[in-house]
């Protein structure tokens, strides 16, 4: 369950009678875009089913046949939810809107180049400067993914910037490559690896343009500074970084 704190209400009005139940906001969405596909416990704060969630009260177990044909909360729950209206305070609100914000530009962060600038990444900083002088507004109740789009075209007459990937090869010296490569192998669809008559690892990954500082950062914490890294711009043909 979740705290009271993080619950939203969701609330259905039918048959002369109000059913209020306390649930995750995000869940709630998905639920309603027939998207969820969790524990319901997980995502409510109370398995109850309320006839107004902040002060408590209950309908009566009649209303509940009437209406849902059951007693059962973790029947009734998810019917509110999916009929319902969800309910958020302007707290709440901006709160939501604060977290898709963050994940908005964590996702453009990840994925989105500088063409100007050789490829490079834009820093968080610059995406959510160049965000705010769009005036963009990010949608506290739509998932960041489907605002990444919209995003986007507001950003391009602010920056230079698109969405890539970046295929990179990497060798760890033998000292380093039985640990070293497990890591790297994590971070990112693995496209070839070979090892070598010395003992060092060589593979070639492909990822988000705009994580190739976090993957750079990786090699070199799992090397000492000794990995070697290549941008591969064609198949079989090899650009130093």
């Amino acid at each position: 369950m979740i705290s009271l704190d993080e619950a939203v209400t969701a609330r259905l009005e039918t048959h002369g009678e109000r059913f209020e139940v306390l649930v995750d906001p995000d869940a709630a969405l998905e639920m309603k875009r027939g998207e969820f596909e969790g524990e319901l416990e997980d995502v409510i704060a109370a398995r109850d089913v309320f006839e107004n969630a902040s002060r408590g009260d209950r309908p009566a177990e009649e209303d509940l046949e009437e209406v849902f044909g059951t007693t059962d909360p973790l029947e009734i729950i998810p019917e509110v939810i999916e009929r319902g209206e969800i309910q958020i305070t302007a707290e709440q609100r901006e709160e939501m809107q604060e977290q898709k914000r963050r994940k908005l530009v964590n996702t453009i962060t990840r994925n989105a180049i500088n063409p100007q600038m050789d490829d490079a990444p834009h820093p968080p900083e610059r995406i959510e400067s160049a965000l705010e002088e769009a005036g963009f507004t990010v949608d506290p109740m739509t998932p960041a993914e489907q605002q990444v789009d919209e995003a986007l075209e507001a950003l391009r007459p602010v920056i230079p910037i698109r969405f890539e990937e970046v295929t990179v090869a990497v060798q760890l010296p033998a000292d380093y490559a039985g640990s070293g490569q497990a890591r790297v192998r994590e971070f990112a669809e693995l496209e070839r690896e070979e090892w070598q008559a010395d003992g060092s690892w060589v593979g070639v990954l492909t990822f988000p343009a705009g994580m190739q500082n976090d993957f750079y950062g990786l090699v070199n914490e799992v090397s000492e500074g000794e990995g070697e890294t290549q941008i591969v711009k064609e198949k079989d043909e090899l650009d130093t970084r």
